[in-house]
């Protein structure tokens, strides 16, 4: 591995310790460290961007968007609990890197991106590093991918206001959302969106962070749940 790929996930080590007592948990599964040790970020950043592929931070990837910080990358995907024989439904595929962390853990990741640009270059790339169980189509993630609902788990990788009301009915008994909920450049929090078996909805707070928007949106669709 480079070695700055290992300072990237002692890095995220570091944080989960920095903020244990607001995520509740001292470390990540280790399962979901090794799927961080084993998708190469730097093929997923641009190549301008290349000196800092594995530094713990954001990175901008172009038509506004960013790819996630590495941390927050891991705790998501700690976060959302899914693994063998899950089908994930993720929102904003960006460059594709989240949806490669995740494939190494799922069986199915259904990933939605608006950017048209965005959306077919991560399609490419993810097919040409062999992610075969990742699906990218282009989409409005406010209306998610009911087709192929329902999900054992749904994350999203840009915040909303509120939370889409398509996401939470397409989202199975028993399964999580994560999402960060506040406005654009304003206010944020990463939260967790659990569904009962009886379909009772319960919500936590994790954290302050920093996302770009969710776009898109149906302005005649049920109004979204408001955190």
């Amino acid at each position: 591995m480079r070695p700055d790929a290992v300072q990237m996930l002692s890095d995220i080590e570091d944080e989960v310790r920095y903020t244990r007592t607001l995520i509740g948990r001292d470390a990540l599964a280790p399962q979901v460290m090794a799927a961080m040790a084993a998708v190469p970020r730097h093929h997923f950043v641009p190549a301008d961007e290349q000196a800092f592929a594995y530094v713990n931070g954001p990175l901008p990837i172009g038509w506004g968007q960013t790819i996630s910080q590495p941390y927050i990358v891991a705790l998501m995907t700690d976060l959302l609990g899914c693994g063998a024989g899950d089908r994930v439904l993720e929102v904003g595929t960006g460059s594709g890197y989240q949806a490669a962390v995740l494939s190494r853990l799922v069986d199915q990741v259904y990933s939605l991106e608006i950017v048209p640009q965005l959306a077919t270059a991560a399609a490419e790339r993810l097919q040409s590093l062999g992610y075969a169980n990742v699906t990218v189509r282009l989409g409005d993630g406010h209306r998610g991918w009911p087709e192929q609902a329902p999900f054992d788990g749904i994350l999203v990788t840009a915040a909303a206001p509120a939370i889409p009301r398509a996401l939470i009915e397409q989202l199975r008994p028993g399964a999580r959302l994560v999402i960060p909920v506040g406005q654009a450049h304003g206010h944020q929090e990463l939260v967790t969106l659990d569904k009962a078996l009886d379909g009772a909805l319960s919500l936590t707070k994790m954290l302050d962070v920093a996302f770009v928007p969710l776009t898109g949106g149906l302005p005649l669709s049920p109004p979204p749940l408001t955190v």
